[in-house]
């Protein structure tokens, strides 16, 4: 049965206001369409990742029931859903009161600023939502030319590596666009231009062996560099894959879809704690402020005081956005920042700090235009904030074998909360060399952060990877303390310790008979 989308005349009426209180506050965004669904189709959308003509895979329809069963039982409920385009989109639930209704258009536009002004958003394509159409439409081609299973099977192999790019690309020139690797296709006699010509059988009377001079060493470095690419550690190593992996042009392709959504979707999870800070401080705002009637404010406050909810389990990053937006506020309305601050030592003097200066709001558009969660939390976390939001470390205890408070000490309780939001909690991989021993074989390198990578995962990615390079992928990584060599040949999976002899012997040009 089709269902009219389109808001109804109350919900409208509410859509122009609440638009109007946005603006009136500064917010600056696209033009917004809302789109009122049911429940089921709402989990279907959210499980498609806010795009339901996205390509079809068996994952979306496992998140479809997930989030169906947790509707269902009453565990969980998206109450809003915005997607990153010009213009954007954004869903409501046919079946929210009015208050709901209202919180989440003045949410939705919190975000849609955001998205617009915030420098990790700046390099997303804004016609995404035709884009994802255009891949959906392809790989739906491909699937009805080559077979949906083969197609799928190569779809899972990509999609389990999407993260095996470089997340800060978009803002920093790595290497040369135009830069292009290449065996080196010389023979070698051609390249030994000092040696004499001779027979076979007169080469060692001719061309006696002597110790290598410096002019052959710097000669035999040259071709050895030229043998090896890429030039310096390739972090996006889904781009190497596409421009060197033995490749069909429709794998090629999907790769590339696969690579090019990633790079969509990462923002997303580069600002999770601001952006939802920034759209939770603006829905509290205005709807305080500006859009609630008097009879509605228990409603409000009894489901917003859910959403903000956290627990010594979890890191709630609504709560934690929009307190630390808040306490930023606060201390540039009052002066509380700069040299003069920070050198007083009487905590009673600070804690009575007022300066007036009434900057907080001009701060919090600042921050909102340049920070991610990273830069948000580095810049911004004080002592004082971790005091008053009770903060903690946690560790596991091998003796009691649970969770238990590992420290309350600002600095480190800083250092673990970065150290999760880095690279989301991901494993750094680099692709070091795609000629590794001269036979061709993909060398990826491990940036070891003091955490061990789980050996299960890593072995179904080497075999993910060497389905598409289709020749031997090696890893370095460490494993217990000792620096380990784990490979795939397409058969076998293999775990070596690298010694100085291996390390010796990698480097080392393969023979040839």
């Amino acid at each position: 049965m089709f269902y009219n989308t389109n808001l109804p005349p109350n919900l409208r009426v509410l859509k122009d206001e609440i638009e109007g209180y946005a603006r009136e506050f500064g917010l600056d965004f696209y033009e917004t369409i809302f789109e009122v669904v049911d429940a089921d189709d709402l989990n279907e959308i959210a499980a498609y990742g806010g795009f339901p003509t996205r390509y079809p895979h068996w994952s979306f329809g496992m998140s479809y029931e997930e989030l169906k069963k947790g509707y269902d039982y009453g565990l969980s409920k998206i109450y809003e859903m915005v997607i990153n385009n010009d213009p954007c989109y954004a869903y409501l639930m046919r079946c929210n009161n009015v208050v709901d209704q209202k919180l989440v258009m003045a949410h939705v536009y919190g975000h849609c600023d955001f998205f617009k002004n915030n420098a990790y958003f700046s390099h997303t394509n804004r016609k995404m939502m035709d884009e994802i159409a255009n891949h959906g439409a392809r790989i739906r081609r491909y699937a009805e030319r080559f077979g949906e299973d083969e197609v799928e099977s190569f779809l899972d192999r990509c999609m389990s590596l999407d993260d095996l790019m470089d997340i800060h690309s978009t803002a920093i020139r790595r290497r040369d666009e135009h830069s292009r690797y290449d065996f080196n296709d010389k023979p070698e006699e051609e390249a030994k231009t000092h040696r004499f010509k001779s027979k076979p059988y007169m080469d060692d009377y001719i061309n006696p062996r002597v110790a290598p001079d410096a002019a052959e060493e710097a000669r035999r470095k040259k071709e050895k560099a030229e043998n090896n690419f890429p030039d310096h550690p390739e972090k996006d190593v889904l781009l190497f894959l596409i421009e060197y992996a033995p490749l069909q042009t429709w794998q090629r392709d999907i790769l590339s879809i696969v690579r090019d959504e990633a790079y969509y979707f990462m923002p997303q999870a580069q600002t999770k704690i601001i952006n939802e800070g920034w759209a939770s401080y603006w829905h509290s705002t205005m709807m305080t402020q500006k859009i609630l009637q008097p009879a509605e404010f228990i409603d409000y406050a009894d489901h917003h005081s859910g959403t903000m909810a956290t627990s010594g389990r979890r890191l709630n990053p609504y709560k934690l956005g929009i307190e630390l937006l808040r306490d930023i506020e606060h201390r540039w309305n009052t002066g509380k920042f700069g040299p003069e601050y920070d050198a007083c030592e009487d905590l009673e003097e600070k804690r009575r700090w007022n300066k007036d200066l009434g900057l907080g709001r001009k701060k919090l558009f600042e921050v909102r235009r340049i920070h991610s969660d990273i830069t948000f939390i580095d810049t911004f976390l004080t002592p004082e904030f971790c005091r008053e939001h009770k903060l903690f470390s946690f560790a596991y205890a091998e003796q009691n074998e649970q969770y238990v408070i590992e420290s309350r000490e600002f600095d480190l309780v800083k250092q673990r909360l970065l150290f999760s939001l880095t690279n989301f909690g991901k494993p750094f991989i680099y692709a070091i060399n795609g000629n590794h021993r001269n036979r061709g074989e993909l060398l990826l390198k491990h940036d070891h952060n003091g955490v061990d990578l789980k050996l299960n995962h890593a072995q179904d990615t080497l075999g993910n990877l060497q389905f598409i390079w289709n020749r031997p992928v090696h890893l370095e990584t460490i494993v217990e303390g000792k620096p380990t060599m784990l490979s795939f040949d397409g058969t076998e999976h293999t775990q070596k310790p690298i010694g100085e002899t291996d390390e010796n012997r990698r480097n080392a040009p393969a023979k040839t008979k």
